[in-house]
């Protein structure tokens, strides 16, 4: 059941650690099959040098398991939630990368300073309140404050990243963590002025609709002929 799905699912939570957003067991990733509607998630507490395409779990959108023999991760009914209540949404991604967390901790934003920023985000990363792990009470927190963006913090634990697809919710949740730590660099020698709201709708519009290619770019080897 939804083979390809639970490989590409297994390498993006594989690249966490890689990206440095994530220790030991912490963090998972989840992507939805817009055909079916089932999800595939990390497995509970597995280290993710043990991850493999076979152990993700299958759950419905209710959370309950429809295949695997692994529990599923703990946030796995707010990921459910978001899922309810966002059709765009096909991937989620929960870290808690260093520098995103440390404006986590003390219930901070991270104000849009950076081009990358309004590129990526259109704004702020918003932080939400509190809330225990474990119901769905992470996933309203989300998005209650999440708006327009691609990430909010979670008030002292962490980031949640969502997109169209799981790749660009672990797009999002890198690229929350490369700003989070240039805004506190930032923060030590003065005191960052936030960009325009005009001129961040200018760069989200940019970034979202111009910026790029109009499609898929083969490989110099893909092109070649045989």
């Amino acid at each position: 059941m939804l083979e390809k799905l639970k490989a590409e699912v297994c390498e993006l939570n594989q690249a966490l650690p890689k990206h440095g957003l994530v220790v030991w067991t912490s963090g998972n990733v989840s992507a939805r099959d817009p055909v079916s509607g089932l999800i595939v998630i990390k497995p509970s507490g597995l280290m993710f040098d043990e991850l493999l395409p076979e152990n993700q779990v299958v759950v419905d959108v209710d959370g309950n398991v429809v295949e695997g023999t692994l529990k599923p991760s703990s946030d796995t009914l707010s990921h459910c939630y978001i899922y309810r209540h966002r059709p765009d949404v096909n991937g989620i991604v929960h870290t808690h990368s260093n520098y995103a967390t440390a404006f986590a901790a003390v219930a901070k934003p991270i104000p849009c300073v950076l081009t990358a920023m309004g590129d990526e985000f259109g704004g702020d990363i918003p932080c939400a309140g509190f809330a225990l792990i474990g119901s769905e009470a992470i996933g309203r927190q989300v998005l209650e404050y999440i708006g327009n963006s691609t990430a909010v913090l979670l008030q002292r634990h962490g980031v949640f990243a969502i997109g169209a697809t799981g790749r660009k919710a672990v797009k999002a949740a890198v690229m929350v963590e490369d700003v989070a730590k240039t805004v506190w660099l930032a923060m030590q020698i003065g005191n960052p002025e936030p960009i325009s709201a005009g001129d961040v709708a200018k760069l989200y519009d940019r970034y979202q609709n111009v910026y790029g290619q109009s499609q898929t770019v083969k490989s110099s080897v893909d092109s070649k002929q045989p």
